[in-house]
């Protein structure tokens, strides 16, 4: 490949992955930040002695990381000190509906639970995990590092011979497929609150997504000391080692096209800055709508008008005198009715649900560099409407009125669900994110906290790719372009781009160079 000058769009983990992946390949590369923080979703934020990340929380999909790390000449084990959780969460349900449960994983364990909690079902679990693992190998040999630039990896022999048992995997939704095997209510939730790691709803997810759970239930949870910062640090670093120019609180007010070819970026500070290829890993929307002119936009206003956005989150960033035992790493807190409270985030008449299915991480319990001694952190997570109109949250409570009595609502409801009756009075840091910040400060979508959700039709194939057809040399990486959400889908999506300049058209991940570390 030869040598040119690269304008990256955004210091998000796309943006970061993709600028340290292409000047690991001897290109000129340029990165431009909006904020003065480099992060994009996964960032942070400090107040009193505790430090909260702002995002992703939940460390998946580790050999994606470590082969991400590999291409650079590194591994996940020399720049993260990776500590696994035991157990890998705990399920609250409503009070006076059971005790709390612990997951833990490895076969062994999680046929125990099952047997435990619907005596018969341990064969069926076991089954459901082998064809996790089985579609988990599937697609990442397959479908995520495949850029779609041609049709060579759907036609692959072992591919097409899987046909039979795949298409009822991608035509029949997550809950159909775990409410076929299993009766028990939690143990369904415990099988189908992974969708929300996809930005969709489990009675509109396909079923193929089943593969999540070889991941927590299978595979077991990971979390990086010293939080996902560290992830974004880590990469920065490698980035600058290989030269990448990154310039923080400069946003990108236009992407400049000559005759359909992509020619560089518009700073607000006036600059321009040329480029033989720009490489956007803000927000696609953003990216169609606000830096591209009208002939230019491959995805105009009316293509987005029929998709999906993930959901909106409210996020509760909150410091807390004491310990607090009753919660693990990774908590859950599920209500009983799951269509009412999908409804409410998916459906004709979206409100904030109210009780909510609540996720609290208590990164504290593993790493003491986030909180003063015998405190603790908590960042609590809602899956709420993508709607920026909801009202922007604050600190000590100086957010927008419904914003704030929704995070009194949460904390009211961890602390009756796990047994804290004076979890309200110990709070002693604030901090609330909702969804008009998703779109104010990153750009998002419908003020989405994910990407593109990923329904049948906005996955695989039909996911919008990483290279525009309309603007020649202008590549996409990032949560709504393929492969798809999260930070490891990130990471690919980088891989993807540099595939995409290099035309390589083969399905699976780059070859880790000789020198990568072992």
């Amino acid at each position: 490949m030869t040598s040119q000058r690269i304008v990256v769009v955004g210091g998000g983990i796309a943006g970061l992955g993709t600028a340290a992946l292409l000047a690991d390949r001897g290109h000129d590369v340029h990165l431009f930040e909006g904020r003065d923080q480099l992060g994009g979703r996964a960032g942070s934020w400090e107040s009193d002695g505790f430090r909260f990340d702002t995002g992703p929380s939940w460390y998946l999909m580790p050999e994606v990381f470590d082969h991400f790390f590999r291409l650079l000449g590194t591994s996940a084990a020399e720049q993260l000190d990776l500590v696994r959780l035991d157990p890998a969460y705990r399920v609250y349900g409503p009070p006076g509906k059971g005790d709390p449960i612990d997951v833990v994983s490895g076969r062994e364990a999680v046929r125990a639970l099952f047997e435990q909690h619907e005596p018969g079902s341990g064969d069926k679990v076991e089954a459901y995990l082998d064809s996790a693992k089985d579609a988990y190998e599937l697609s990442t040999s397959k479908f995520l590092y495949d850029t779609y630039s041609s049709t060579q990896g759907l036609r692959d022999p072992a591919l097409v011979k899987r046909l039979p048992t795949l298409i009822p995997l991608l035509t029949q939704t997550l809950w159909k497929r775990v409410t076929r095997d299993f009766s028990n209510p939690r143990l369904q939730q415990i099988l189908a609150y992974p969708s929300v790691f996809l930005g969709g709803s489990p009675f509109e997810v396909p079923s193929l997504y089943h593969l999540m759970s070889h991941l927590d239930l299978g595979d077991g949870v990971l979390y990086p000391r010293g939080g996902f910062t560290e992830i974004i640090a880590a990469i920065e670093r490698l980035a600058r080692e290989r030269g990448v120019q990154i310039e923080t609180g400069v946003p990108v007010e236009a992407i400049i096209t000559d005759d359909g070819i992509a020619r560089g970026v518009r700073l607000a500070d006036g600059r321009i800055v040329p480029a033989d290829a720009v490489v956007s890993g803000a927000d696609l929307h953003h990216t169609e709508t606000q830096l591209l002119e009208d002939g230019d936009r491959q995805y105009p206003e009316k293509w987005w008008k029929d998709r999906v956005p993930s959901p909106g989150a409210l996020l509760l960033l909150l410091g807390v005198k004491g310990e607090l035992p009753q919660l693990t790493h990774h908590t859950l807190l599920f209500t009983d009715d799951w269509h009412t409270n999908f409804d409410a985030i998916f459906g004709e008449n979206k409100r904030i649900p109210d009780p909510a299915s609540i996720y609290v991480c208590r990164p504290s319990a593993s790493d003491d560099t986030v909180a003063p001694e015998g405190d603790e952190n908590l960042f609590v997570l809602v899956p709420v409407p993508a709607d920026p109109v909801s009202g922007r949250g604050g600190v000590d409570g100086a957010g927008d009125p419904r914003i704030e009595a929704a995070a009194d609502r949460v904390i009211a409801q961890i602390g009756e669900w796990a047994g804290i009756p004076d979890f309200a009075e110990r709070i002693v840091v604030r901090k609330t994110i909702a969804p008009e910040d998703f779109a104010t400060d990153l750009h998002a979508w419908h003020g989405n906290s994910l990407g593109l959700a990923h329904t049948l039709g906005q996955s695989a194939i039909f996911r919008p790719k990483n290279r525009s057809r309309k603007v020649s040399n202008l590549y996409y990486a990032g949560t709504s372009v393929l492969p798809g959400i999260g930070l490891p889908m990130c990471l690919i999506s980088a891989e993807l781009v540099v595939k995409r300049m290099a035309d390589d058209r083969t399905a699976g991940p780059l070859n880790e160079p000789a020198r990568a570390a072992v």
